[in-house]
């Protein structure tokens, strides 16, 4: 392994349906990866089945893979506001429902204090007439979610676009973020 090699870092962020929060992060220049999954519970292995119960704790949440000297965590982080309501406690959109809760689940000292100055930034930013409730909690075991879940915008475009415009969620933040949220 030479000096050369670049290290990868993982980010985990829950924005509700992790259908829709795989695609913006997929087109990023210096994304590895991005894959759906649980995270924050307390259930081993759990399966789509029980986190929609509620009752594991899991939130549906995607891990990034990403190399940091081509896209940053702030700027991750940046992406990740423009895509979620995080005044919203009880879900996203018209997913309700805690497995549905926003979150950032930071895997060291660092991406905790950037996520806790971005979040800071986005409250003083008068953006948002309630408080920002997003969750910022270290991050525990990533569990990916069955693979019919994996990349679901691209192998079923109808079904997600159908969904993705159903619940609202392109409408509310079109008129959060305007013309800022096109350039992403």
């Amino acid at each position: 392994m030479g000096n050369n090699e670049v290290k990868f870092e993982r980010a985990i962020f829950a924005g509700g349906c992790f259908w829709c929060m795989e695609p913006p992060f997929k087109k990023l220049d210096g994304v590895v990866s991005v894959t759906s999954g649980y995270t924050a519970g307390k259930r081993e292995n759990p399966t789509y089945q029980e986190v929609c119960t509620g009752l594991t704790g899991h939130t549906e949440a995607i891990e990034i893979v990403y190399d940091p000297t081509r896209v940053s965590y702030k700027e991750l982080l940046d992406l990740f506001w423009m895509n979620i309501d995080p005044t919203d406690g009880g879900g996203q959109f018209f997913d309700r429902g805690s497995q549905y809760r926003s979150g950032i689940y930071y895997f060291n000292e660092e991406q905790k204090q950037q996520a806790e100055r971005s979040k800071q930034q986005l409250e003083e930013s008068g953006r948002y007439d309630d408080p920002v409730v997003t969750e910022i909690v270290a991050a525990t075991r990533f569990y990916p979610a069955e693979d019919y879940h994996q990349d679901y915008s691209k192998e079923n475009p109808v079904r997600y676009n159908s969904y993705r415009s159903g619940s609202g969620r392109d409408r509310y933040l079109d008129k959060v973020w305007g013309a800022e949220r096109k350039k992403h």
